[in-house]
């Protein structure tokens, strides 16, 4: 295979199977970011896919040089950011300040007792909403360094940003969260 026969390259030129060989690839960590950024797994399932048609509309922009799944993380934090925005207006049009059931985000874990699940319950939804209002500045590096195990390097990247803004970031995003959740039990 030469140097212009990878995924990434004949995807570049509008081959749908690499195309397809990329999302096979890149699928389930793509879920578990966006998961993680707007706290709700079927609206993440929506905007993996709305991420990869975008992916796809755009793919003859792609820079096969680039890594991959750093551009298909820009293109989605772009669509998770969209979707806060909307999220936000829906809020303040219906006049509703939470669309998030409770049961979403319990732990399923049936070894502890009904108390600590109720306490782990309540500390995931404070660490949950904690995210949620983090700016999304702060919030992107934060995910993309802890969840995904991303250098700083790589975040600035896919951010655009140098690796000290980024450090920065996720500095100031770990102290917000400190400071609105508290210190654990």
């Amino acid at each position: 295979m030469g140097a212009g026969d990878t995924d990434e390259s004949q995807a570049a030129q509008g081959d749908r199977a690499a195309f397809s060989h990329l999302m096979t690839a890149t699928k389930v960590d793509l879920h578990r970011f966006i998961t993680r950024y707007v706290g709700d797994p079927d609206e993440a399932l929506d905007l993996v896919q709305e991420t990869y048609a975008a992916a796809w509309l755009s793919i003859r922009r792609y820079d096969p040089d680039r890594p991959f799944g750093a551009w298909l993380r820009t293109i989605a934090l772009n669509k998770c950011r969209d979707w806060s925005r909307r999220r936000r207006v829906r809020r303040l049009v219906r006049g509703v300040m939470g669309l998030d059931a409770p049961e979403a985000m319990t732990v399923g874990d049936p070894a502890p007792g009904a108390e600590d699940r109720i306490d782990d319950r309540r500390r995931l939804e404070r660490l949950s909403r904690a995210l949620r209002e983090l700016p999304d500045g702060q919030r992107a590096p934060l995910l993309l360094a802890v969840l995904e195990g991303r250098s700083h390097a790589e975040i600035g990247q896919i951010l655009e940003l140098s690796s000290k803004a980024v450090e920065l970031r996720i500095a100031r995003a770990r102290k917000a969260l400190l400071d609105s959740i508290g210190p654990s039990d």
